[in-house]
């Protein structure tokens, strides 16, 4: 019933496309925000984070974990991969290590069945994982066109190459990517721009079971500060086209820049072709790793104005996302803090960065709040890319020694008002109501209709699949890339899309970020008003560039890079 239901409302809104009836956006009228439904039961998705708590506080038990939407088996519907933990032991004996053999624990894949339904197909996949996890990372690191998965661990992590068949393998001991220590969030980008991607690891800090003191007041255990461990490198792998990687993050310049990383994402800052990476650190400086464009990166944050807040202070970045928020052109960064810290948001200056919270209204929102996964995605269609995110602090028992910090939160919505940001979650539905212990959020097109869906992992309790109801009339594009010269994936293309209105608007092909997470890897446009799209331009990593004109709204546009590479070069 479900899928007859949406296929009704495509039929209508494409007869009210073709009649030249666009709905209330069309008329001048302001579109309504949409509702996101609790749809998790109806999905079939039946997933619970387990972090395992103990008595001992271990850091780890609060850190997991991460989700993907991603299509891994090519029929066109995003499904889902959600990351668990394992058991411990309290207190872990020296020299043991997670247990992740109960079904409990076991991360869980989900096919999309294209009806509003997902199976569980975890088994017979064979990515249920060995290790303590806590992030995934999606690409198709092998050009063959089936989506890969990397998966983060506290001690080890694992490469899960897609075999087109339904099935994965592991990898990680051939492709030599299995990092060790405690690796956070991961992300495949094509750093070298030689058509092949490469492989970017935060990792949080040095840590073990058998260096974990006492924090915290004797009647309330805490988990200890960052600052009581040393600090550790992020990894860089190059790809070398022949399913292995080679460790260059020294030569890259990568290891002489170590933090307490956690959120990753990637994108142009500087506009000089080259995609750079920035990494979200808790409680020291903000990371931000310049591309040289010869192989070799230079972390650049405080002089581009990432490192710190306004005030000069650190704070404790989680989730990150890298995308241009105010349709300048030039790609913004927001990163997720705890509370009476504020999310940050620093405005790309033609590439410099002013700290914009107080002026766009995200401080005031959000400066008793803590945030883990977000997005800044267009969610209502209308142009503007709007500000989602997934909220609880980080300590389970901060209530006994701050009542009026909550440990739960509900979900998070600001509109973005060109380039203001105000809380509209009242009203949008039940998650925005209901307290959680979110962790990472995923986001995606689940059905395929044109309005952003969202899938949060969430700590000890079961995750959230929210339906974007849309039904405003606003139209939307959705570009889903093939490269050829570039990687397959066409991670690192920049796009420029110019509505019929004149209204512009600029994308990043990534599907890193938000915390520990993994994105929908088409780019998504909502148009408003607008039933076509003037100019759509794509500069391919390659460097190929490609126009398309008075391209149709309202439908998912599969663009393949011009084949050999051929046509206008940046």
């Amino acid at each position: 019933m479900a899928g007859m239901r949406w296929e009704c409302l495509l039929y209508i809104a494409a007869v009210l496309a073709l009649s030249g009836r666009t709905g209330p956006a069309a008329s001048g009228a302001a579109a309504a925000l949409p509702v996101f439904r609790d749809v998790t039961r109806a999905s079939g998705v039946k997933f619970s984070c387990n972090g395992s708590p103990t008595s001992q506080k271990y850091l780890i038990e609060t850190m997991v974990g991460g989700v993907a939407s991603f299509d891994y088996d090519s029929d066109g519907w995003q499904d889902l991969y959600f990351v668990n933990g394992a058991l411990l032991q309290d207190p872990m004996p020296q020299g043991a290590v997670p247990d992740k053999s109960a079904p409990r624990f076991w991360n869980r894949l989900y096919r999309n069945n294209g009806d509003g339904t997902f199976t569980d197909v975890t088994e017979q996949a064979g990515v249920r994982g060995r290790y303590y996890g806590m992030g995934v990372a999606v690409g198709d690191y092998d050009n063959d066109g089936d989506p890969d998965l990397y998966v983060t661990n506290f001690g080890r992590n694992t490469l899960f190459r897609n075999n087109g068949d339904g099935t994965f393998t592991d990898v990680t001991e051939r492709a030599g990517v299995g990092a060790g220590g405690w690796s956070a969030s991961a992300g495949f980008l094509d750093y070298d721009r030689d058509g092949w991607l490469d492989l970017f690891v935060s990792r949080y800090l040095v840590w073990d079971f058998d260096h974990n003191p006492y924090c915290g007041p004797r009647q309330a255990r805490a988990y200890c500060h960052p600052a009581t461990f040393p600090t550790i490198t992020h990894v860089l792998y190059h790809n070398n086209r022949d399913g292995t990687f080679t460790d260059v993050s020294r030569p890259a310049g990568i290891a002489g820049a170590p933090g307490y990383g956690l959120g990753v994402a990637f994108n142009d800052y500087d506009r000089d072709g080259w995609p750079d990476i920035f990494v979200a650190n808790d409680k020291v400086a903000e990371q931000l790793f310049h591309n040289r464009g010869d192989g070799t990166f230079e972390e650049v944050a405080l002089e581009a104005g990432l490192a710190f807040n306004e005030e000069g202070g650190t704070f404790s970045g989680m989730g990150v996302d890298f995308t241009d928020y105010d349709n300048d052109g030039w790609p913004d960064i927001v990163v997720t803090a705890l509370a009476n810290e504020r999310y940050a948001l620093f405005r790309n200056e033609e590439g410099f960065f002013d700290y914009e919270s107080e002026s766009t209204g995200l401080g005031r929102e959000t400066h008793r709040r803590s945030g883990w996964g977000l997005k800044l995605v267009d969610f209502d269609n209308d142009g503007w890319k709007d500000l989602f995110v997934g909220q609880s602090h980080v300590m389970d028992n901060i209530e006994l020694v701050r009542p009026s910090t909550p440990y739960r939160e509900p979900m998070l919505l600001l509109h973005n008002e060109k380039g203001v940001f105000r809380d509209v979650s009242d009203g949008r539905g039940d998650a925005f109501e209901t307290p959680r212990v979110s962790r990472g959020a995923a986001f995606g097109d689940l059905d395929n209709d044109g309005f952003i869906d969202v899938a949060v992992n969430c700590l000890n309790c079961p995750a959230v699949i929210l339906r974007n109801e849309g039904g405003n009339g606003n139209h939307w594009l959705t570009v889903d890339l093939t490269g050829t010269k570039s990687n397959r994936d066409g991670i690192g293309a920049r796009l420029r899309l110019v509505a019929a209105s004149g209204l512009e608007q600029y994308a990043f092909a990534s599907p890193t970020g938000s915390y520990q997470s993994a994105n929908d890897k088409r780019l998504h446009f909502g148009l408003g008003a607008d039933a076509s799209v003037k100019l759509l331009e794509i500069i391919w990593p390659s460097g190929v560039v490609q126009r398309l004109e008075n391209v149709a709204a309202d439908q998912i546009l599969a663009v393949k890079e011009p084949a050999g590479g051929g046509g206008e070069k940046e």
